[in-house]
């Protein structure tokens, strides 16, 4: 989807925007952290510098930000995840041990943890990832591959934190989906993305009005 590469550099933009250096503050936390440490202790001291000592603290907008990539980089994978194990069960009988053993890897940090890592701080949580897998399948098990994918169409569209929270839920009224043109298919997803509720645009809404 083209816009899922600037929805994720975006994430990554808005982090980098919220970041302030407050020498002051930071000289105080510096000093305070140091305090009751054995300056000659090379493995103390080295501990608070893989804590994040120089590090300025993180903004409420870049925790949001923070957020937003970390739901979207499990979205991908989970969708990845999900994908490759349909694809493979009938056809590979060491599928299974094979995905659990990607999900192990995916546990202890592969390049994108790393990446993500150093560049924000970001530490991706296994759960997320397998909260994902499991809401991609359960909504394909419901209403198909195509609603399943059509998902991925727009970025409103996507599961949100709280959706990840209860994966099963996600739309599970859902059904499979009936056979439609692509005219028609074309006008329901500008229904959903637009929405036609005549009380959006601050007229009455009740009929007898």
């Amino acid at each position: 989807m083209p816009w899922l590469r600037d929805h994720l550099v975006g994430a990554v933009t808005d982090y980098a925007k919220g970041i302030e250096l407050n020498v002051q503050e930071m000289q105080q936390r510096v000093e305070e952290q140091l305090r009751g440490i054995n300056p000659m202790d090379p493995q103390a001291m080295q501990s608070l510098l893989e804590g994040g000592l120089f590090e300025p603290p993180a903004s409420p907008a870049q925790e949001a930000a923070l957020s937003r990539l970390e739901i979207a980089l499990a979205l991908v994978e989970g969708w990845v995840d999900e994908v490759v194990g349909q694809a493979t069960e009938e056809r590979m009988p060491a599928a299974t041990k094979l995905r659990e053993a990607v999900r192990r890897r995916r546990a202890a940090g592969g390049p994108a943890e790393q990446t993500f890592s150093s560049l924000v701080g970001l530490e991706m949580r296994p759960r997320r990832l397998r909260d994902a897998s499991t809401l991609w399948g359960a909504l394909r098990t419901r209403s198909g591959i195509e609603a399943r994918d059509g998902v991925w169409m727009h970025p409103d569209l996507l599961p949100t934190a709280s959706d990840l929270d209860d994966p099963l839920s996600f739309r599970a009224d859902a059904t499979a989906p009936q056979d439609l043109t692509e005219e028609a298919f074309d006008e329901e997803l500008r229904k959903l993305l637009e929405g036609e509720d005549k009380g959006t645009d601050g007229g009455p809404t009740d009929p007898e009005e």
